[in-house]
């Protein structure tokens, strides 16, 4: 018996068993694949696209640089990369396959389709060589990682030495009574919208769970050193909603 079997972890408020946890979020996002942009649209009233543009501002892609885009989706990440980053190559690697089926239909896509590559893989045992990206980004995926350290681990060790790593995330807002609000907001209307627009009500309800169970930002960032990374910080966006968290390996 490995110890995954004995070992537990959450999906959202549910103790689940380690080795359980891969395939309830891959039927999170099996189910809302055809809808997930529309849907990211509607639960933040299109603030997401603010969130991941200022996530491309502190990165500031440079020509020729290879991406790792874990968790990558519907590519958004990635095609803002490529947009920026000229003769640049991309990478976007996701444990769901519809997830990228989705991204392949976009006009992006078959646009930049000699600069991308669509992967599906573990965020926790990445198929890639040591030191093979520059830069490794993850845009609200971590939190669905059953093992974050792990994540974090392999994130290092496929960055090249000076290789960069960037995590946007939903996160916690410092100010209680703003706490409280969006958490009034999380629970009852974003559930509804999945149901209304996706017909998937237990997902988006795992969703707004997941998010608080995620660490805050000064633990996020106190991980990030832990798996050897340098000159860590982090920005909040809208008042700490989501945070942005940049890392060096040197």
């Amino acid at each position: 018996m490995s110890d995954s079997d004995n070992n537990t972890t959450h999906f959202g408020y549910r103790d689940v068993r380690e080795d359980e946890k891969a395939g309830l979020v891959h039927g999170v996002f099996s189910n809302v694949a055809s809808k997930y942009d529309i849907m990211n649209d509607a639960m933040s009233g299109g603030v997401h696209r603010l969130w991941k543009d200022a996530m491309m501002d502190w990165l500031a892609p440079r020509a020729g640089q290879r991406l790792l885009d874990v968790a990558g989706g519907t590519g958004d990440i990635a095609f803002r990369f490529l947009k920026r980053a000229k003769e640049a190559e991309a990478v976007v690697l996701d444990m769901t396959e519809s997830m990228l089926v989705e991204g392949r239909k976009r006009a992006e896509a078959s646009q930049r389709a000699d600069q991308l590559d669509w992967i599906v893989g573990d965020a926790m045992a990445l198929p890639f060589e040591d030191s093979a990206f520059d830069v490794y980004t993850i845009s609200f995926g971590i939190r669905n990682v059953t093992r974050i350290e792990d994540a974090l681990s392999e994130a290092y060790r496929v960055l090249k030495p000076g290789g960069r790593l960037m995590v946007l995330e939903f996160s916690q807002l410092p100010n209680p009574l703003m706490q409280q609000a969006y958490d009034l907001y999380s629970f009852n209307v974003i559930p509804r919208l999945g149901q209304l627009i996706a017909g998937d009500r237990d997902s988006y309800q795992y969703l707004v769970e997941s998010i608080r169970k995620f660490p805050d930002q000064e633990a996020f960032a106190a991980l990030i050193r832990a798996a050897g990374f340098e000159n860590v910080s982090y920005r909040n966006m809208t008042f700490g909603v989501a945070a942005l968290h940049s890392g060096w390996k040197i």
